[in-house]
């Protein structure tokens, strides 16, 4: 388990509801992933990358609603700019299962 935090710091990290509505190839990046571009409603539209190519083909991400933490710095990744943190959680054989929500919610609501 990782340090304890306050209610606060949670409060610091902006989850929201985006839906996937591109999905390209990211050959340039070091591990096989996925340059992204997802919406957020009033927040807009932002672009991530993501290391998700094992267990998603392209085309099963399409529509597909998933959770990210929309506040942290963008970061470089070779000639590409990720905006926001898609999360997901490491199966037992180590492949990325992408956190999404189980019905449909406006884009932008906030995770709580």
């Amino acid at each position: 388990m990782k340090d304890t935090i306050s209610f606060d710091d949670f409060l610091k990290v902006d989850l929201r509801v985006g839906t996937i509505i591109e999905v390209h190839d990211f050959p340039k990046a070091k591990k096989p992933a996925y340059q992204l571009t997802i919406n957020f409603g009033q927040l807009g539209i932002k672009k991530s990358s993501a290391q998700i190519t094992d267990l998603y083909p392209k085309d099963a991400l399409l529509n597909k609603q998933i959770i990210a933490v929309v506040n942290f710095k963008p970061k470089q990744i070779a000639n590409f700019k990720s905006e926001v943190l898609v999360l997901g959680i490491y199966n037992t054989k180590q492949k990325v299962v992408v956190l999404e929500t189980g019905k449909n919610i406006k884009n932008g609501m906030t995770v709580s």
